[in-house]
C-alpha cells in the first residue's frame, strides 16, 4: 500500500524540483541578456534628466567659459573658437536668448592656477554664480606645456612620451579640486567639460600619447560623472585621423574647422 502512493508522491517532487530549476534558470538567462538598471544607469538617465531640463526651462542661457587656450579660442583665425560657436548654435536650437557672460580662459592655464582662482578670486566667484551653463577646458598644459618649452630648439619628434605627460596623476588630482568648487560654486548649473585629444598623432614616436589622452579622459570621466550636472564632450576621435586638417599652425591648437567639430560636438550634448 505504501508503495503505491510512494512513488507518484517521488515522481510529484521531481517534477516539482526540474521545474523550479528550470524557472530559476530561465530567470538567469534573463538577466545575462536583459540585466536591471544598474545604478550608474540610473545616475546617468538622472543626469541626462537634469542637464536637458536645466537649459530647456531657462528663459535665457547665460555662458561662463573658464580655462586654457583651447576655450580661448587660439588658433581660430575668425576669434570665434568653440564657445562662440555653441553660443551661436544654442539661439537657433533653443530659440531663446543666449548671452556670453565672460570668457576667463587664459593662454597657458593649468590646472593649478584655474584651481586657486576658483577657491580664491572673487570674480570668477561671481561670474561662475551667473552662469546657467559653464564651459571649460583644462590639463592639456599640464601635461604639454613644459614638453613645449623644452622643444624650443628641437623636433617634435625628438620628445619622449614620459617627458609629455610627467604631471600626469598630480594634474588628476588637481582636477578633481576643480570639478568640486565649480560644483560647489553652482550646483545648478550645466557645466561642459572639454575632452582632451592627442595634436602629436601623426609623429610615429608620438603617437602613444593617444593613449595617455584616453587615461585622462577616463579619469576625468570618473569625476564628472559624481556631479549630475556635469558632463564631458569627447574630441579625441574628431581629431585622430584628420590631424592636419583640424590643427592650426601651431600644431597644437585647433584651426576654424577644428573648433567647429568641437563646438558642433558640446551643441548636441546639451541639447
Amino acid at each position: 500500500m505504501k508503495n503505491r502512493y510512494l512513488w507518484p508522491s517521488i515522481a510529484f517532487c521531481s517534477l516539482f524540483v526540474t521545474v523550479t530549476l528550470i524557472v530559476g534558470f530561465g530567470f538567469v538567462i534573463k538577466d545575462m541578456l536583459m540585466p536591471a538598471a544598474t545604478k550608474g544607469q540610473i545616475n546617468e538617465i538622472r543626469k541626462e534628466v537634469v542637464e536637458n531640463t536645466a537649459l530647456k526651462q531657462a528663459s535665457e542661457i547665460k555662458i561662463v567659459a573658464i580655462g586654457d587656450s583651447l576655450t580661448k579660442g587660439t588658433g581660430d583665425s575668425s576669434g570665434k573658437g568653440y564657445v562662440q560657436r555653441l553660443a551661436d548654435g544654442l539661439k537657433v536650437q533653443f530659440k531663446k536668448p543666449v548671452k556670453l557672460v565672460n570668457n576667463l580662459a587664459v593662454n597657458g592655464m593649468q590646472t593649478t592656477e584655474l584651481r586657486e582662482r576658483l577657491l580664491t578670486d572673487p570674480g570668477y566667484h561671481y561670474a561662475i554664480k551667473r552662469a546657467n551653463l559653464i564651459v571649460f577646458s583644462i590639463g592639456g598644459n599640464d601635461l604639454f606645456l613644459s614638453a613645449r618649452t623644452k622643444l624650443a630648439n628641437r623636433k617634435l619628434s625628438a620628445m619622449n612620451l614620459d617627458e609629455l605627460t610627467v604631471d600626469f596623476e598630480a594634474a588628476i588630482d588637481r582636477f578633481n579640486d576643480i570639478a568640486k568648487q565649480l560644483n560647489k560654486l553652482n550646483p545648478s548649473a550645466t557645466i561642459v567639460y572639454m575632452g582632451l585629444y592627442n595634436p602629436f598623432y601623426d609623429i610615429p614616436e608620438l603617437r602613444d600619447a593617444s593613449l595617455k589622452m584616453q587615461k585622462w579622459n577616463k579619469d576625468v570621466y570618473e569625476t564628472i560623472f559624481q556631479y549630475p550636472n556635469m558632463l564631458m564632450v569627447p574630441t579625441f576621435d574628431l581629431f585622430e585621423g584628420r590631424i592636419m586638417d583640424y590643427l592650426s599652425s601651431d600644431h597644437f591648437h585647433p584651426n576654424d574647422f577644428g573648433y567647429e567639430r568641437i563646438a558642433s560636438r558640446m551643441l548636441e550634448s546639451v541639447n
